[in-house]
This record gives C-alpha cells, sequence and structure tokens, in this order.
C-alpha cells in the first residue's frame, strides 16, 4: 500500500453515526492519482454514505479524509474540488444539453469563449456533440447520464464521484457505458471513486476494490486480489458471479501431506492438497471451508494443463445453463449446490454421473468459525 505521502486521497478512521446507530464504523481507506476506487457491497452496506462524506454532503463523526495531503473534513463541498455524478442525471429540464454543461461555468462567471471551448473538448471525448442543441427530454437514458459527466468533466476536478451512475440503464447500454467510462478513466487520468452494487461492474471498472458490509471494510485491493484471494467467506460469495462454490470438509494427513475428505450424497470424496493452499497452520481433523471458483471446476478435457494439482470428482448432473461461450452445469457436492463452468461444446446431460476436474491450485480455504481466510 502507498505510504500517507504518495497517497492522493486518504481516508483514517472515518465514522459516520446517525443518532446511536453507526454506518461506518472505522473506515481507512487510500487512493493513489490516476486511481480507479470501487466501493462495492450489498444494499444498506454504507457505500453511499461513504461517497457522501467525501463530497461534503454528509458530516462526519469521527476521523479524517485529507485529498493532496490536506484534510478537507470541514470543507464545504463546494470548497472541496470534488465533481459528484449521481444515479439520478439531476438535469435542468428547459435547458439545452450545452446549457446543463455550461451552467456551472456560467455560476462561476467563466467567460463565454472559455466555456464553449470547454464545451466543445467535453462533448467531443464524451462523443454528444451532436446532441448539444437539444433537451434532455430528446435524450435517451445513454444520453443523459453522458450530459451528467460532461457537466462534472467540464469543471475539471481533482477528483470524481460517481454514484450507482448507470443503474437506471438496462443491460446493454450498462455494458456500453462502462466502456465509456473506463475510456474517460484511460483518456483524462482523473482520479475516480465509484459506487456500486453490482460486482461485475466493480471487477470490470476498478484499479482498486472495496467491499464493504454493515459498514465495515471487508477488503481491499486489486480485481484480482478480491476475486482469486477473498480475505474471507463474505467476499468471496458476494464478488464473482457466478459466485464462488464453498464446500465443507475435513482434513486429514497421509504420508504425502495433507488431504481433504468431503462428504457426497453416497460415500466420500478425497482431494489431496497442493502446497500453495495446505499451510503448516491446518492440523488432522480441522474443518474447514473449501473455496473454488466455477471456471475452476470444469471437464476433463477443459482442465488446465499447467495445473499440477487437478483432482477428479464424479458429480451427478442436475442443470445444464448454456451461456453462449461456456456452459455451466450444476451438481451437488458436499451437501451443497456446485457450479462448474465448462467449454460451450462440453457434452452433458441432466442425470449422467460425469468427471469433474478441480483444479485446486485455483482454490482457497477458510476457516467455518472466524470465516476467514487460511
Amino acid at each position: 500500500m502507498s505510504s500517507p505521502q504518495t497517497a492522493f486521497m486518504q481516508i483514517s478512521g472515518l465514522r459516520k453515526r446517525f443518532g446511536t446507530l453507526e454506518i461506518l464504523k472505522g473506515i481507512d481507506l487510500e487512493l493513489e492519482q490516476g486511481g480507479f476506487l470501487v466501493l462495492v457491497g450489498p444494499s444498506g452496506c454504507g457505500k453511499s454514505t461513504l461517497l457522501n462524506t467525501i463530497a461534503g454532503l454528509e458530516p462526519i463523526s469521527d476521523g479524517t479524509i485529507s485529498v493532496e495531503g490536506r484534510e478537507i473534513n470541514d470543507l464545504h463541498p463546494s470548497k472541496r474540488d470534488i465533481a459528484m455524478v449521481f444515479q439520478s442525471y439531476a438535469l435542468y429540464p428547459n435547458m439545452t444539453v450545452a446549457g446543463n454543461i455550461a451552467f456551472g461555468m456560467e455560476m462561476r462567471g467563466v467567460p463565454k469563449p472559455e466555456r464553449d471551448k470547454a464545451i466543445e473538448s467535453v462533448a467531443k471525448t464524451l462523443q454528444i456533440s451532436h446532441l448539444l442543441d437539444r433537451k434532455p427530454s430528446q435524450l435517451s437514458g445513454g444520453q443523459r447520464q453522458r450530459v451528467a459527466m460532461g457537466r462534472a468533466l467540464v469543471r475539471d476536478p481533482k477528483l470524481f464521484l460517481f454514484d450507482e451512475p448507470l443503474s437506471n440503464l438496462d443491460a446493454k447500454l450498462r455494458v456500453d457505458m462502462r466502456i465509456e467510462i473506463k475510456r474517460l478513466h484511460a483518456t483524462t487520468g482523473k482520479t475516480i471513486i465509484y459506487v456500486t452494487h453490482d460486482q461485475i461492474e466493480a471487477m470490470t471498472l476498478a484499479t482498486k476494490i472495496a467491499v464493504l458490509k454493515d459498514g465495515e471494510l471487508q477488503q481491499v485491493g486489486t480485481p484480482a486480489e478480491i476475486y482469486n484471494r477473498p480475505a474471507n467467506i463474505f467476499v468471496a460469495d458476494f464478488m464473482g458471479s457466478p459466485s464462488m462454490n464453498l464446500l465443507a470438509g475435513k482434513v486429514a494427513t497421509t504420508a504425502d501431506g495433507f488431504v481433504l475428505d468431503m462428504a457426497l450424497k453416497d460415500g466420500s470424496v478425497r482431494l489431496k492438497l497442493p502446497s500453495s493452499i495446505a499451510s503448516s497452520a491446518l492440523a488432522a481433523g480441522q474443518d474447514v471451508i473449501l473455496g473454488i471458483r466455477p471456471e475452476a471446476i470444469t471437464d476433463r478435457d477443459g482442465a488446465d494443463r499447467n495445473s499440477k494439482s487437478v483432482e477428479t470428482v464424479h458429480g451427478r448432473v442436475e442443470l445444464v445453463e448454456p451461456a453462449g461461450s461456456d456452459t455451466f452445469v450444476i451438481t451437488h457436492l458436499a451437501g451443497k449446490e456446485v457450479t462448474a463452468r465448462m467449454r460451450a461444446d462440453a457434452v452433458v446431460k441432466p442425470g449422467e454421473t460425469v468427471p469433474f476436474a478441480f483444479n485446486l491450485e485455483k482454490a482457497v480455504l477458510f476457516d467455518p468459525a472466524s470465516q476467514k481466510r487460511l
């Protein structure tokens, strides 16, 4: 993690209370300049409240928020040099697109030639030059969101805050706008903090993800860290679609090292644990939860040829879900529904018992009591 000297934005010990109810419970976060931080978590976890405290729309109860080494806790929102894009576009219906984008500059007394130049530049970046004379009622949802982004961009702020900006859009438009926002970040190099409950959005946009639950940070890391090395069962289950398979088992020892015994409907299965997850912290007889992503459970031919730890488990196919580029196959192991991700042309039918190839190099172990990764 970057040191306090190099962090562009730093949040330390931030708490937010409404009366006796504590919404944010001691948040510590850093973001480097030009970073894209996504705050993700279920509804009511405090992510929008955290964003509002950064913007200055909510006062904080404890802690500090600093940008470029300067504490901004007590600064009025207008003095923070932060622009916010909301879920509702909040456009003025009686103004044109150009008028909406220029409004803030006009209020600040920016001369007209300068305003026009800024509008032209931002409209070109967001590909809305042809819409400048239209009113918001004549625009699609995606176009309105672009205008709202243009209004924020034109201010050239230090920090951009996005509060679930795509949740009002349909699925295809969301994907298109996600690409636009990613492109915007790449071309402008701006520092962005973005709130969403959509973990696919988080994975595709972020340079850093912060996962929140009940007002507490569960894990902060790169998308790859969050996905491959979840800190606890909540993060493992929340991030990824379909989510990580979580299977109960008991550790045993053999002459070759640690193994994991898992119960099946009829009998049990024993998996040899690779050294990558079998740490010295394990002990014979210990109950653990094996976490393994659907793509690490596949048909034999689809298994990773480079992995030194592929174990085969036979399971009865309960459901087959073709998904275009992949086929998701549902089976039952260790008393839980398990999702495997097979190749599109994998031939599997409900009712058949087939071999599932488990790539255990991609697995993680959790402690059932603490819920933390071992």
